[in-house]
């Protein structure tokens, strides 16, 4: 467990790599799960104006799904969530040529429609964030779906904390991730040294 400022980061954060495949996967978390993506209270009205500039990329379905309950939701426990179609796909992807699901939100994002690029929970996946009153609990959430993901992190080396540099930094800043990166290498090299010592 790591702690920096008010977050409590599993070792899972370091020690599992992670690196979407979506070749592989074709974009299941998208579809997969019992509720849409978890929304931040903040996000909610960023979604009601951006919506103008997402609806375009959004299949008819989904369109039609928002106009019924509006560009965000609430599940079963009282969160706010994306909507959903039909108890399956979240009501902002879309398929592509590929077959592979996309976020119409980060398509409008690329297309230098919108500034948002998509609803934190989803850049942030695998890390699924708690939050309690004195500190955020960030996770590492392992998913069968995202097996492939796991594989190919773990042939290019790549750790979760490094996969989700982006994401991080977009939720907690910079100078945090600068933190975790530091108190990470410095784990690191005292097992090493240890290892070293024990030889």
């Amino acid at each position: 467990m790591i702690l920096i400022e008010n977050t409590c980061i599993s070792d899972d954060i370091e020690d599992q790599f992670f690196v979407c495949n979506l070749d592989k996967c074709k974009g299941a978390c998208c579809v997969e799960g019992d509720s849409g993506a978890p929304l931040d209270e903040d996000e909610l009205a960023i979604l009601d104006e951006i919506y103008p500039h997402v609806e375009p990329y959004l299949t008819q379905a989904g369109k039609d799904v928002i106009a019924k309950e509006g560009t965000y939701t609430k599940d079963w426990d009282g969160d706010y969530v994306t909507p959903i179609i039909n108890g399956k796909e979240c009501a902002y992807a879309l398929y592509d040529e590929r077959g592979i699901l996309k976020c119409g939100i980060e398509q409008a994002y690329n297309d230098g429609k919108i500034s948002y690029k998509k609803p934190i929970s989803c850049h942030l996946y695998p890390i699924r964030v708690t939050k309690y009153e004195q500190y955020h609990a960030l996770n590492y959430d392992r998913w069968e779906i995202c097996s492939p993901a796991c594989s190919l992190g773990q042939e290019l080396g790549v750790p979760v904390y490094k996969f989700l540099k982006e994401p991080l930094m977009r939720a907690y800043g910079p100078n945090w991730y600068d933190q975790l990166t530091r108190e990470i290498d410095e784990r690191q090299q005292s097992r090493l040294r240890a290892h070293e010592a024990g030889k």
